[in-house]
């Protein structure tokens, strides 16, 4: 079925027992959050908060907490959209099976945009930015975020909906030194559709014309987050995902405006104008800080007759937004792995905050007459990763091949076990510096700069990895408890992170101490601030490991060494991930917010017995 709204969407997932409604009224600030979270975090459904304090509209989460939810939302569309998406890369297969394929193209109808259609229900009020419900997500954000946007752009110098961009930016409603009611931030970078567009304009001295979306049917929301080639309009791929052509007007400012959305801010972005924007707790489970981004100045806000308000919330993965991911990939299928050569397959691991850590499968095909198989290609397939759109953000790249075929991506531990084992440390590490980050990584020296790095294993196993903690680890000075962390990964407690003056002494001092033990069944070493916490669960080890390093600063060696400006080690790699003074603080909630919600989940509680 074709959904034209979100409360259509809402009911058909409530009549097929995929939502429960929240009766009781609740606080935007931090309740409305916490409560989502506990929800998420059992597996629980959708909700819709039917009074929210402070506000007369009603809001909605967790609609696409799992995949199977994702899929029951879109499953008159999904099958088709997948064969589109293959056909693009085989577009043959439509003539070697039309019948097959009829219904792909009858779907791609969907696909043009409709223009002033009869029905215009986003235009029922205007209304103010403190009518909406002002969700505070954490204790130390700057104020309320919208934080399921569909931000429109059109370029100034080729206007028109298919030249636009729709992307899910972050946008900051309240707090900090905005004007209530005509000022709101923007979160984005000038890479990014909507920077692109930004630029262009500045350039002409004229302000971009922004429209903010919220709601409306959920293929509208997927289409913002989905990566899609160059050139093509989010809004088509939104008509064939929702099997309802997207529809839209220009108001009397004019700024686009969906019509099917729940809601609209129009406004406009002027060159130069930008405000501190932040804290917010973000999807790497830290906070991003305080920077000056974007100001665009409010016009106009409409909202449909009984509009719901979108939400999610982001923080530690994983979060609502893996389920994201987890469904672009269903429908993606192998897309990324036919834009690159030599790529098997490709996983970006959600636990580590999904840019820092990426593991990859790819092929070995230029030297097989070698009898010595060593990383040829793998490293070609590498940098073609990290020059590729948001893959480009990952800060560390685990690349082998697989002769086998029997690696799994989403098995972490596997995969790392088998790289781990054939890693050669003196010849298999390679190192990106001075180069750009993910702009909410706060590891590196600065504001969207770190540095990257590349493990690229391939060939027979070079060693067994040990499952027991290797005695010389138990003895060391200067260093607290050593724990494994998984096979041939081992935890070290230090004391506290001071400055790299002082860490370049620590760390020499216990290369120094191990470098005299046969330790060639630990490759990796992990330097923590508490090795029960990082070695307790694999996710833990995970998230502390890759988003506390900015390898180029972060990475020792035992009996290490440079050799024609190659780095490279012959006992343990050491990583130091503990928590320096420049790194943001991690979120964490509320104890105070986590008791006032008891009440939902207790008997006679709307969400009683919703939880396993």
């Amino acid at each position: 079925m074709a959904y034209d709204s979100l409360a259509a969407c809402l009911l058909d997932l409530e009549k097929n027992g995929h939502l429960v409604r929240v009766t009781e009224e609740v606080d935007p600030w931090l309740e409305m959050a916490a409560i989502h979270l506990r929800v998420y975090e059992a597996g629980g459904p959708a909700l819709l908060f039917e009074r929210v304090k402070g506000s007369r509209f009603r809001a909605a989460s967790n609609i696409f907490g799992s995949l199977p939810r994702s899929q029951f939302i879109f499953r008159h569309t999904f099958e088709k959209v997948q064969r589109l998406i293959a056909l693009k890369s085989d577009p043959l297969q439509a003539l070697k099976h039309p019948l097959q394929n009829f219904g792909v193209g009858m779907a791609a109808l969907k696909a043009l945009p409709l223009k002033n259609p009869l029905r215009k229900p986003v235009r029922y009020q205007e209304i103010n930015i403190t009518d909406l419900p002002l969700i505070q997500h954490w204790p130390n954000d700057g104020g309320a975020f919208v934080t399921l946007p569909q931000v429109y752009s059109e370029n100034i110098e080729q206007p028109g909906i298919m030249k636009s961009n729709l992307g899910m930016y972050r946008i900051q409603l309240t707090g900090n030194d905005y004007i209530p009611n005509r000022e709101i931030g923007l979160h984005y970078q000038l890479h990014r559709g909507i920077g692109v567009h930004q630029t262009l304009a500045n350039a002409k001295g004229l302000p971009l014309q922004v429209s903010c979306f919220a709601g409306g049917p959920p293929a509208h929301a997927l289409a913002a987050v989905m990566p899609l080639p160059e050139g093509i309009s989010e809004m088509t791929f939104a008509g064939v995902l929702g099997g309802r052509r997207f529809r839209y007007m220009y108001d009397e400012g004019g700024n686009c405006v969906s019509t099917d959305a729940d809601f609209v801010i129009t406004g406009e972005v002027y060159p130069g104008d930008n405000k501190p924007e932040g804290p917010f707790g973000d999807h790497l489970g830290y906070y991003s800080l305080r920077h000056p981004f974007p100001l665009m100045k409010v016009k106009k806000v409409y909202a449909r007759r009984d509009a719901i308000w979108p939400f999610t919330v982001v923080g530690r993965p994983p979060q609502e937004d893996t389920s994201f991911g987890q469904l672009i990939h269903a429908l993606t299928g192998s897309a990324v792995q036919e834009e690159i050569p030599g790529l098997k397959a490709i996983h970006a691991v959600d636990a580590a905050g999904v840019h820092p850590l990426l593991l990859a499968i790819g092929s070995e095909r230029y030297t097989p007459y070698m009898p010595t198989r060593r990383p040829a290609e793998l490293l070609t397939i590498a940098n073609h990763i990290l020059g590729t759109g948001q893959l480009s953000l990952a800060k560390f790249l685990f690349i082998t091949a697989d002769d086998t075929r029997q690696l799994d991506l989403h098995d972490v531990q596997h995969f790392l076990e088998y790289l781990l084992a054939r890693i050669d440390l003196s010849r298999d590490v390679h190192f990106y510096t001075q180069t750009t980050i993910d702009t909410l990584d706060y590891s590196g020296t600065g504001l969207n700069s770190g540095s990257k790095v590349v493990f690229a294993a391939y060939g027979e196993p070079l060693r067994q990895l040990c499952r027991e903690l290797p005695a010389a680890l138990n003895t060391l000075q200067g260093f607290g408890k050593a724990t494994i962390a998984m096979p041939g990964v081992a935890a070290i407690q230090a004391p506290a992170f001071t400055d790299y003056a002082a860490a370049a002494i620590q760390m020499e001092q216990l290369s120094t101490q191990l470098a005299g033990s046969d330790l060639n069944t630990l490759p990796f070493v992990i330097v923590c601030d508490d090795s029960d916490f990082l070695a307790a669960r694999l996710s833990n080890f995970l998230w502390v490991s890759f988003t506390r390093c900015n390898p180029s600063h972060d990475i020792y060696g035992v009996n290490a060494s440079t050799e024609h400006k190659h780095w490279g080690c012959r006992g343990p790699l050491i990583i130091d991930a503990r928590i320096k003074p420049h790194h943001a603080p991690p979120v964490e909630k509320d104890p105070a917010t986590e008791k006032k919600i008891d009440r939902l989940f207790a008997k006679g509680g709307s969400l009683y017995g919703v939880l396993p």
